[in-house]
């Protein structure tokens, strides 16, 4: 009851403030105004104030919000300390598996990636000052294309 009629009192408030702002000429911040101030009465119309202050009294609701920011709490360690050691236990023995057998493919891969000697080397093309295009030509003469 006491929180509906302070809600009213602060629209009230807020859309008298509003009224002035649009005397003094500035109608667009007095259309901003109204409309945060139309927002406590709709909040006690739709009965959200009402749900608030019954949750706001309950020490079981109390309790599950704590209960809540303690499971949010140990969710975020865990993140944390997992992006610090490098991923999940599975993830870090299926890599120490991967980097003792030389010949595995990259995961993204779908060949067995080549040795260091067999790519051809790429000569640089030679760089003329009267071409603006000679870096672009090096950079897709380096991508084969």
């Amino acid at each position: 009851m006491i929180a509906e009629t302070v809600c009213s009192a602060v629209s009230a408030a807020g859309l008298g403030i509003a009224i002035v702002t649009a005397w003094r000429k500035r109608y667009l911040a007095a259309v901003r105004i109204a409309a945060y101030s139309l927002v406590p009465i709709g909040l006690v119309m739709t009965g959200v104030v009402e749900w608030l202050a019954d949750t706001a009294f309950s020490p079981t609701a109390w309790a599950g919000f704590g209960v809540l920011g303690l499971a949010w709490v140990l969710f975020m360690t865990t993140r944390a300390v997992e992006r610090r050691r490098g991923g999940t236990r599975k993830e870090r023995r299926s890599a120490a598996r991967a980097a003792d057998r030389p010949d595995t493919v990259a995961p993204a891969a779908s060949a067995p990636s080549l040795g260091q000697g067999s790519r051809p080397a790429v000569k640089p093309a030679p760089a003329s000052r009267d071409d603006d295009f000679s870096d672009i030509e090096a950079i897709l003469k380096k991508h084969g294309i």
